[in-house]
């Protein structure tokens, strides 16, 4: 897997203001969706976000969401990730606003590469360091790489 592939330029978001989750899960499911298959395709994107969040919230607290799904219209995992200006309540267990929301739609029938990544994200956002890097940072392309490390060993586990 090419994690630049996973999250391109064109999916990283900084410094964005929503009033919402409801407006950052749209916004996500945009970013996710398959330019190809146009907007009804997005609108499956944030069904999928939306269901997830229903089973349980993905903000893992910090002001780190991680809303997730499988998707069985899709070839080759996506990644976005957006990061806000001024958290938005996402009903994180702190009760911490979220203000980096980090989104992956997988194929559905690829459920260890989305916990494996899941995974991974969730130790590096753990770490202090790794949390303040991608927190502070003010490029797309320094996300980009951070998201390249962090996953470094799919890339060379899966495709």
């Amino acid at each position: 897997m090419n994690i630049d592939d996973l999250f391109p330029l064109n999916r990283i978001l900084i410094d964005e203001v929503y009033q919402s989750r409801k407006r950052a899960l749209e916004v996500l499911a945009g970013l996710l969706a398959d330019d190809q298959l146009g907007g009804a395709h997005a609108t499956h994107i944030f069904e999928i976000l939306i269901e997830r969040e229903r089973l349980g919230c993905t903000a893992i607290g910090r002001g780190i969401a991680i809303p997730h799904g499988r998707d069985k219209e899709i070839l080759r995992p996506r990644g976005a990730v957006i990061r806000l200006n001024e958290g938005i309540d996402f009903g994180a267990n702190d009760n911490q606003p979220v203000n980096l929301i980090i989104g992956l739609i997988v194929p559905e029938e690829c459920p260890e590469s989305h916990l494996n990544m899941l995974s991974l994200l969730a130790k590096h956002l753990a770490c202090d360091e790794d949390r303040d890097a991608i927190m502070n940072t003010q490029s797309p392309e320094r996300i980009q790489g951070l998201m390249r490390e962090w996953l470094s060993e799919l890339a060379t586990t899966d495709d």
